[in-house]
């Protein structure tokens, strides 16, 4: 049996922390813009790989909806980033996490419907058992963070409504897009190879704005 690009596991977790703790974040100002917190949970699939959650949002769901997304939403009045990323994370996928489990976090992104996201780095656990919320989630899966070294992540566009190149990241044989193709490049840069690569400034697709 080949062995994993990425074994999960505790020297899997401590590089990780290393690299979030060496990393120089870039915090965004508001600016009348809605703070929200988004998860990036690190869990193992069946063959033992290091994976990260990716959901397809509800259907009924009033905004973005059938989107692929991070576990996440607005922080509520009093509530810590990493606070909000954990309650959502059990809200939506049922799983719950203590404090102690938060690994760091990445650069601020802000989107063209007006929050600013802030990435927190979860540790899930090899036994992550997941019991997505139907009314929020339609499907989640674990993606092997070795899917984000392939010589196609991530593809950049122009648009002619924008100057800042759009970034898509293949993936489940799809296309995911900013904001959540931002976060899980820089979540390859950053957590897996310790690189300090930004990406707030990557676009949204127009029919995101």
């Amino acid at each position: 049996m080949t062995e994993p690009a990425y074994p999960f596991g505790d020297a899997f977790r401590e590089r990780a922390r290393a690299h979030l703790a060496a990393f120089d974040r870039q915090a965004l100002a508001a600016d009348g813009r809605r703070p929200a917190a988004v998860a990036i949970v690190l869990v193992a699939d069946e063959a033992g790989r290091a994976c990260f959650l990716l959901t397809r949002r509800a259907a009924g769901l009033r905004t973005h909806a059938r989107q692929w997304a991070l576990p996440g939403g607005r922080i509520d009045q009093g509530e810590s980033v990493e606070g909000a990323a954990l309650r959502e994370l059990e809200e939506e996928l049922g799983l719950a996490r203590e404090a102690a489990s938060v690994l760091g976090l990445l650069d601020d992104y802000p989107t063209r419907s007006g929050f600013v996201i802030t990435p927190v780095v979860v540790w899930g656990g090899g036994d992550a058992e997941l019991r997505p919320n139907p009314d929020e989630v339609a499907a989640v899966y674990r993606v092997p963070l070795a899917d984000l070294d392939r010589p196609d992540v991530p593809r950049l566009l122009t648009i002619p409504e924008s100057d800042r190149p759009v970034i898509q990241v293949p993936l489940l044989s799809t296309l995911v897009h900013a904001p959540t193709a931002a976060v899980v490049y820089q979540l390859r840069e950053v957590v897996v190879h310790g690189r300090p690569t930004r990406v707030a400034h990557f676009e949204q697709p127009v029919w995101a704005w």
